[in-house]
């Protein structure tokens, strides 16, 4: 349910929420939800995007320890290339909000849709990350979780690069799947993996 231009002020439990990895080639597409406590704030919360990556690490255990919930979910690489990335990133976010305890009395949601299922009302601001201090915080943990997640990719596959371009389409991401081909974790309904796997299949 989505109340545009509603007081969310006004509600104690307030939930920011973010996800970060629609770009990318490979892995999941990770949402995190985090009602911040008033009480207790974090310093130098914005989007993700713009702190350092020793900010966000050292950012991303005060949130976890401040706020008064928070929650990281995700869609998987064969719920992306079902669903769309799309509607993968939606059921990501509403996972996260639907985990949260306690239950949230509203969420803000950062872009220009929300989610469909949520607990909740809710309320959709673009570039909410820059704005909205809970969905900062939702972006710095959804961040550092799928980050971490491509460092570990990249242990089991160093060849690829994974821990530099975090699964993004850079130059060498393409280089290296043009060499080695798709991994598991690559998502199939991206056209750079597609166009390649068709080539093979030829």
């Amino acid at each position: 349910m989505q109340t545009q231009g509603f007081d969310f002020r006004s509600h104690q439990l307030v939930a920011g929420v973010d996800e970060v990895g629609r770009g990318p080639l490979v892995g999941k597409v990770v949402a995190a939800a985090v009602i911040l406590d008033p009480d207790n704030p974090v310093a130098g919360l914005t989007d993700s995007k713009k702190l350092t990556e020793k900010k966000r690490e050292l950012l991303y255990p005060e949130i976890q320890e401040k706020a008064l919930a928070w929650a990281i979910a995700w869609a998987d690489v064969a719920e992306i290339d079902e669903l769309n990335i799309l509607h993968a990133s939606m059921l990501a976010m509403s996972r996260a909000v639907n985990q949260l305890n306690p239950v949230p009395e509203y969420a803000l949601i950062d872009g220009n849709r929300c989610p469909t299922g949520l607990v909740c009302p809710s309320e959709a601001i673009v570039k909410g990350d820059l704005k909205e201090p809970a969905i900062s915080a939702a972006s710095i943990l959804a961040k550092v979780y799928r980050d971490r997640e491509m460092k570990a990719l990249d242990e089991l596959y160093p060849e690829y690069g994974f821990a530099k371009h975090k699964g993004y389409p850079t130059a060498l991401h393409m280089a290296q799947l043009e060499k080695y081909g798709p991994i598991a974790e690559h998502r199939r309904s991206f056209k750079p993996v597609a166009r390649l796997l068709e080539q093979q299949s030829v």
